[in-house]
């Protein structure tokens, strides 16, 4: 019920109640007070008209931020919805990358091991060919000074038998010799030739013992000359294999140092990349932790979301809008009974003038707005055919080396230098077959590495590429990158902002309406009891003056009665029965306003537990959103810093990819010629070798070969005719000993005839 109802009915009792004073005003002249109730209640009929049109206008707006706000809730539990499953998507995609780089990182920590047990194994195996080539270096170069003792003591001895007064000047020199000079040139020579008997045929072995156990005896024989060849043959060949093991030894050193740094840069590249994976592996760690926050932050959003529409937004409007229809219908009643009022009160001019009163609010239910806001013997058969295998074998090969023995067969060289000349090129070709296959093993090794390397950095490249492809779109995707989420956290921020000063300044303006609308209904009720009073009192009063017969008094018939008017006849009844019906009205209409007022406490209190509920949710979403873009502005600078380092990664695995492939380009002329003419050189060397062995077993039987053998050791024995029966007898053993039997058997008791 209205207040400007309310007032009405209070001018209407207040009308009535003055009828006691009708006499009096009518005496007093001018328009009655009725009439002024009737123009007063017909202005307020107007103010109800025109505060019906507001109230529909206030609705309107209402149901305006009921369906643009049904919609933005809507929207945004759509949106959220949407968020929930791109951020849930994300979140396994990261499972699935943070599970790849720790199986990455697992082959990377394996992969380091093997490379440091390799390079320990590599170093170890470098300590003990060094320490070999150490020893073997202070042997050779003491048998090489050993060496040139003998030559130069046996070549003191024997002077220089190509002149011709070779044979004099050694007679000479031999006289010289006495006691213990003599001791010590054997001993010189001793010392020379243990060192060389090492490495000697047994031929030159009995040759040598024999002139060592040879006397002395002042006259020079054709055994020095010889033993002094041997002795430089010897000599030659200790420096030859000093050089030579010189030589393997910085081949061996340089390889292994080469391969120490390729290890080592290869260790160095993989530590790199295991602990960048390691980073990215925190990276991940870090961005799915901020994705399941801002999942739960979403989740939350859209469950808080959901509430507010499903639970207060949706049953508030459709509570307002039933209100708004019913007060339409209480609004029409009013307007009803206010004509009626002016109805009744503009049939009498005699009521008093009633004092002016505000119009009141509408009483209608305060509202309130809810806004949310991420190798001769050529006469011989065999020899001949050593001869033909050979030219055949340096035919096919176009070989030097087959060439240079044909030629020294041709020219009838000794066979010991042609057998010498042939164990040297089996040797070398060896060892040029070992050096070729290590060559073609090194450029395999090489190329197979760099391959392997230049894969590894490529898989690096496309890893660094598509990790830079998934922050850039981390960063800057337009619907779920960490901008996009930013600048949609701040929007809601401020609409958040602005929806809390919009519904603040409508709570405070309906307060104020409710403040002035109660203020009004307990004035209203004041004038109904006082008009009640009134009115009920004049009618009882007036009920017992006509009791009394008071207005009903009878004369004449004809003469008439006061002022000559004709009699009346019958108990006087005045207005009592509207005074009656004015009195029902008056009480229904207190009661009315009272039960308007209690509504109104009712609605108000209603009103502001809505606005602190409205306002302690926008307070928490406030604080959420403010926790979410904190986190997203910190997200978003680890994000930009790590796809920066990512930049850089990508750059400098591309330069050390690009270094490689040059790399390969530079050795691909020298491993193509390896690859592509091993095999050919490999069969070559075969032809050569078996040629050789061949042609060696070939001289070996010729009887040349086997009587220049025989003579030779024959020779190696000297008066001894045991040793050209049986060498392997005590006997020949002792005699070549220089020693009695029985002292060569104390020392070898397992020798023939002992």
């Amino acid at each position: 019920m209205s207040l400007r109802f309310t007032l009405i009915v209070s001018l209407f009792a207040l009308a009535a109640a003055s009828v006691a004073n009708t006499n009096a005003v009518e005496n007093a002249g001018g328009d009655r007070t009725i009439t002024k109730v009737v123009k007063l209640l017909q202005g307020m009929l107007e103010k109800s008209k025109e505060e019906g049109d507001e109230e529909r206008e206030i609705y309107a707006k209402f149901k305006c931020y009921c369906d643009t706000t049904d919609k933005a809730k809507s929207d945004n539990i759509k949106m959220n919805g949407e968020k929930i499953e791109l951020l849930s998507s994300k979140i396994d995609e990261l499972q699935g990358d943070t599970g790849e780089l720790s199986a990455d990182c697992a082959k990377l920590k394996s992969d380091m091991a093997d490379n440091k047990a390799a390079r320990d194994e590599a170093k170890a195996v470098r300590g003990k060919e060094n320490k070999a080539f150490e020893a073997f270096e202070d042997d050779a170069e003491d048998a090489i000074a050993r060496m040139k003792d003998a030559i130069k003591t046996l070549g003191a001895v024997g002077a220089d038998q190509t002149s011709s007064d070779g044979a004099a000047d050694n007679k000479k020199f031999m006289a010289g010799f006495k006691g213990a000079s003599l001791v010590n040139l054997k001993s010189t020579v001793q010392q020379a030739l243990t060192v060389a008997s090492a490495i000697m045929d047994s031929n030159k072995k009995a040759q040598l013992t024999a002139f060592i156990q040879a006397p002395f005896t002042g006259s020079y024989t054709s055994q020095s000359a010889t033993v002094i060849g041997i002795l430089k043959d010897m000599q030659d060949t200790f420096e030859k294999n000093l050089a030579d093991a010189i030589t393997t030894e910085k081949k061996a050193k340089d390889a292994y140092l080469e391969f120490k740094k390729m290890k080592e840069d290869a260790w160095d590249a993989m530590d790199e990349s295991y602990t960048k994976k390691q980073s990215e592996l925190g990276s991940n760690d870090e961005a799915l932790a901020t994705a399941k926050e801002q999942k739960i932050a979403a989740e939350e959003e859209k469950e808080d979301d959901e509430t507010f529409l499903y639970d207060k937004l949706q049953p508030l409007c459709a509570a307002k809008a039933k209100s708004y229809q019913q007060r339409k219908i209480l609004r029409t009643n009013e307007e009803a009974a206010i004509a009626q009022c002016i109805s009744i009160l503009n049939s009498d001019a005699a009521f008093a003038t009633f004092g002016d009163t505000d119009a009141g609010t509408t009483g209608f239910i305060q509202l309130r707005a809810v806004r949310r806001h991420m190798a001769g013997v050529k006469a011989h058969s065999k020899g001949a055919n050593a001869l033909e295998l050979l030219k055949s074998a340096q035919k096919k090969t176009t070989s030097k080396r087959l060439a240079k023995i044909v030629s020294m067969i041709k020219a009838e060289n000794p066979f010991t230098e042609v057998l010498d000349e042939i164990d040297k090129m089996l040797e070398v070709i060896k060892d040029e077959g070992k050096e070729d296959k290590e060559n073609l093993d090194w450029c395999n090794d090489e190329r197979k590495k760099a391959k392997e390397f230049i894969k590894e950095k490529k898989s690096e490249i496309l890893g660094l590429e598509q990790r830079i492809d998934k922050l850039d779109k981390t960063i800057n995707d337009p619907e779920k990158g960490l901008l996009a989420q930013i600048e949609e956290t701040e929007d809601a921020l401020k609409t958040n902002l602005e929806t809390q000063k919009e519904e603040t300044t409508e709570r405070t303006d309906a307060n104020l309406a409710y403040q002035k609308d109660v203020k009004n209904l307990v004035a209203a009720q004041g004038i109904l009891e006082k008009g009640l009073k009134v009115l009920t009192k004049y009618y009882d009063d007036m009920e017992e003056k006509v009791d009394a017969g008071f207005g009903n008094v009878e004369g004449p018939k004809g003469t008439g009665s006061l002022g000559g008017s004709d009699r009346i006849d019958g108990d006087y009844e005045g207005n009592s029965k509207g005074g009656n019906k004015a009195i029902e009205m008056l009480e229904f209409i207190l009661k009315s306003t009272v039960s308007e007022e209690m509504d109104a406490h009712k609605a108000e209190e209603e009103a502001q537990h809505k606005y602190e509920d409205s306002m302690q949710s926008l307070k928490d979403s406030q604080a959420k959103d403010e926790k979410l873009l904190a986190n997203l502005q910190e997200t978003l600078a680890e994000k930009q810093e790590a796809l920066l380092t990512a930049n850089e990664d990508l750059k400098k695995t591309t330069d050390l990819k690009e270094d490689k492939e040059a790399y390969v380009e530079k050795i691909k002329p020298g491993c193509d010629f390896i690859t592509e003419n091993y095999d050919q050189r490999k069969d070559s060397r075969k032809i050569e070798s078996d040629a050789l062995k061949k042609a060696i077993s070939l001289l070996k039987a010729t009887p040349v070969y086997k009587e220049a053998v025989l003579a030779a050791k024959n020779e190696g024995f000297g008066d001894c005719d045991s040793c050209k029966s049986d060498e392997d007898d005590v006997k020949c053993k002792a005699f070549m000993a220089d020693v009695t039997i029985p002292a060569y058997c104390a020392g070898h008791e397992n020798t023939k005839g002992c």
